[in-house]
């Protein structure tokens, strides 16, 4: 994918920023409260090819790299995380066909999804497998024509509204980790069907839910790379992806930062702005900082993935851990600082606060995080 320099990354911020604040914020406190798929958004987005950025131009995307990628998420989950993450469920499903998928099937599916007549989705988590994936039990079995697919996936964002689905079965029970293959599942499979809507804590309006397949029959051209080579092309896929989460964790943020410098520039107590009062300066100020540190390691990770560095697994485990952390952190602290009122939705703080929350705990939680950092650290020491 092509590199950025330093004034065309600027140009796609404002031209990032400019759509989120002109049309994607207007609708993010409906969108919110609606608990509603962001149309309105997500429309945007695609009619300025902020939608799957990732996508090579081969197959109509725009072929960014990957700290492109992160300044325009970091951009739109700055008013809006759903409609964030709505997007980047795209570039989860595009990942593990740009990493093992034929040129076929990148043309097949990229391309729709690349012109906005379709979306994606990535389906790895189960009921009783979810930081343990490897301990799945959807099962796809071998036929004479493809593969017959069985099992239920959870947490599956953009579920029930997207058009193709980047699933992961097991095909060889004996062989552990090693026998999970990647497939890809249409909408419009015999057999498949969605529960209803989880209803979370934020990112209200990302549709969420289970996926059952009972008995889908998948052509042979379904299935992505090789037999047994799931779980790898999963793991390639998360080491990019977490890089993502890091930027819509930095976006949420510095969402907040804007939103409580502006509230206690205006907001006056005791005679005097609350932005006069040293004790609130050194709150923004550490929630600066934070911000500010988050960004560079998201930045460095971004970097590493595209030189396609060994480290980059452990450089966005650590950017995902360190920003979603500050995300948290940074909108607790804005919530504190607008006082009442940020504890009503009259301000966005509070949805900031309830969305940060997932980014501590999606594409690996924080506590996985720190073992794939560790276990670098170790390997990288011979142990």
């Amino acid at each position: 994918m092509s590199s950025t320099g330093p004034e065309d990354l600027e140009e796609i911020r404002q031209l990032a920023r400019s759509v989120a604040e002109g049309r994607i914020a207007p609708f993010a406190a409906a969108v919110d409260e609606e608990a509603r798929f962001p149309t309105e958004g997500y429309r945007a987005l695609v009619e300025s090819q902020l939608h799957a950025v990732v996508i090579p131009e081969a197959y109509g995307g725009v072929g960014a790299d990957a700290l492109t990628g992160a300044v325009v998420a970091e951009e739109i989950a700055r008013v809006c995380a759903t409609t964030q993450q709505v997007s980047g469920a795209n570039e989860l499903f595009a990942w593990p066909l740009l990493l093992a998928g034929s040129a076929e099937q990148r043309q097949r599916w990229l391309t729709p999804i690349a012109a906005g007549d379709a979306l994606g989705a990535f389906a790895l988590s189960e009921p009783e497998a979810g930081s343990d994936v490897a301990s799945m039990s959807t099962r796809a079995v071998a036929t004479a024509d493809g593969w017959r697919v069985r099992g239920t996936k959870r947490w599956i964002t953009n579920g029930g509204v997207a058009d193709c689905y980047l699933l992961f079965a097991v095909t060889d029970p004996a062989a552990g980790g090693r026998g999970i293959s990647a497939f890809v599942v249409e909408a419009g499979d015999a057999g498949l069907s969605f529960g209803a809507p989880e209803k979370k804590m934020g990112l209200k309006g990302s549709p969420t839910t289970e996926i059952y397949l009972d008995d889908v029959v998948l052509p042979a051209d379904r299935l992505v790379g090789r037999p047994g080579t799931g779980l790898q092309t999963a793991f390639g896929t998360l080491d990019r992806t977490r890089t993502g989460v890091a930027a819509q964790a930095v976006g949420i943020a510095q969402g907040a930062l804007d939103v409580a410098v502006e509230y206690v520039s205006q907001r006056r107590q005791f005679g005097r702005a609350l932005a006069e009062f040293q004790g609130l300066q050194f709150m923004l100020a550490d929630m600066a900082v934070a911000v500010r540190a988050a960004r560079l390691l998201t930045h460095a990770a971004a970097a590493e993935i595209e030189a396609g560095a060994a480290s980059m697994g452990a450089s966005g485990a650590a950017a995902k851990l360190f920003a979603s952390d500050t995300a948290m952190s940074v909108t607790t602290d804005a919530v504190q600082l607008l006082g009442g009122s940020g504890y009503v939705r009259d301000y966005p703080v509070e949805r900031m606060m309830r969305d940060a929350k997932i980014t501590q705990i999606y594409e690996g939680t924080n506590q996985i995080q720190r073992i794939v950092i560790a276990r670098a650290l170790l390997a990288a020491h011979g142990r």
